[in-house]
């Protein structure tokens, strides 16, 4: 049965005094059993932290973790019945495939027929039963991670703790890998954390995100939650490829025949209240057309298959434009933008938070 994981006020201080540094600030986290939660956020944000507090591999300075409502600050890793699949696949070298599958079951005197049994079990739910003969040097990249986590699932875990585990895959292989794993939870069902700073990952593979930047937790919810309605300016500008465009300016009418006014234009929008203002624009919800009043100059256009960007130099700033794949545009032609009021995201222009 899955587990359920409470994160309760964990602070983690390294250092002492003058010299301390707190790399973890109150987080609270409640995971329900069978969910998929991401940690994301930039190198030096916490999260392999967290991820190894969680594990027993650090003790946190304050605060209580719970697993299935028993306190497991003070328990020994090895007591906490999690795997853990790290970026380096850490699989022994001189041992057959079935044997690094096997070993975690060996250490715990699971009789062979029965050992045997959970590998041939885990071999088919990760589609490497050709390769249980073969040692590690003799595998891909993608084939050592796929063991890595069989290595994990046999014991068949309370948690599954991930620490970017794709790093070190190429772009086609961490596409095929991010499918492997959404795949191998849904069939195991366990209750699962997945550590990584890669926003496309996050958002793929979560069925929720927690948002992290300098210790602090800075937006949890599920992926549509974050993109659509991000908490401030931080969240908007790091979920999302390519980022959130932001556009300074000052609302001089709210309401629903609302006007804000900005560098170069204005726009004619439902606005929250009067004042100075970040307005947030996703590049599929800005359009580009001729006959607009807000100009600018094309100075990049980027096709990548399916979408095209176009990137347009105005009086605040460059701007990313979402459009159609046959759509052209010339570097060094003139355009116009225009907004609707579907899918605005105000911030306040100095704190950086939500408006609304």
């Amino acid at each position: 049965m899955a587990a359920s994981l409470k994160i309760s006020g964990i602070r983690k201080v390294f250092g002492s005094g003058d010299k301390a540094v707190e790399i973890l600030k109150k987080i609270d986290i409640d995971v329900a059993p069978g969910e998929f939660l991401i940690l994301v956020g930039p190198s030096g944000c916490g999260k392999s932290t967290l991820l190894n507090i969680i594990a027993g591999l650090e003790d946190p300075t304050e605060g209580a973790l719970l697993i299935n409502g028993k306190d497991v600050v003070n328990v020994a890793p090895a007591q906490r019945d999690i795997a853990m699949v790290f970026q380096s696949y850490a699989l022994y070298p001189t041992m057959s495939v079935a044997d690094n599958i096997g070993f975690a079951l060996e250490m715990r005197k699971v009789p062979k027929d029965a050992r045997n049994k959970r590998i041939a079990e885990v071999a088919a739910m990760l589609q490497i039963e050709h390769l249980l003969d073969r040692r590690p040097a003799q595998l891909s990249g993608g084939q050592r991670q796929r063991v890595a986590m069989g290595r994990a699932l046999a014991r068949d875990p309370q948690l599954f703790l991930f620490d970017e585990p794709l790093s070190n895959l190429d772009a086609k292989l961490r596409v095929e890998m991010r499918a492997e794993i959404k795949r191998l939870h849904h069939l195991s069902g366990i209750t699962s954390v997945y550590v990584t700073h890669d926003q496309i990952e996050a958002m793929t593979l979560g069925s929720r995100i927690a948002v992290m930047k300098d210790g602090v937790l800075q937006q949890i919810g599920t992926p549509d939650d974050i993109y659509r309605r991000p908490v401030n300016t931080y969240v908007a500008g790091f979920i999302g490829s390519p980022n959130m465009n932001f556009i300074d300016g000052q609302i001089e009418a709210a309401g629903d025949q609302g006007k804000f006014v900005f560098a170069g234009g204005s726009l004619d929008l439902i606005c929250p209240a009067v004042g100075a203002v970040k307005l947030g624009q996703r590049p599929e919800h800005i359009h580009l057309s001729s006959e607009a009043p807000w100009r600018g100059e094309v100075v990049l256009v980027e096709p990548t298959g399916a979408d095209t960007y176009v990137v347009v130099k105005t009086a605040v700033g460059l701007i990313t434009v979402r459009v159609a794949p046959n759509t052209s545009y010339k570097v060094g032609e003139q355009t116009g933008l225009t907004v609707s009021s579907n899918h605005n995201n105000w911030f306040n222009a100095q704190s950086g938070m939500r408006l609304g």
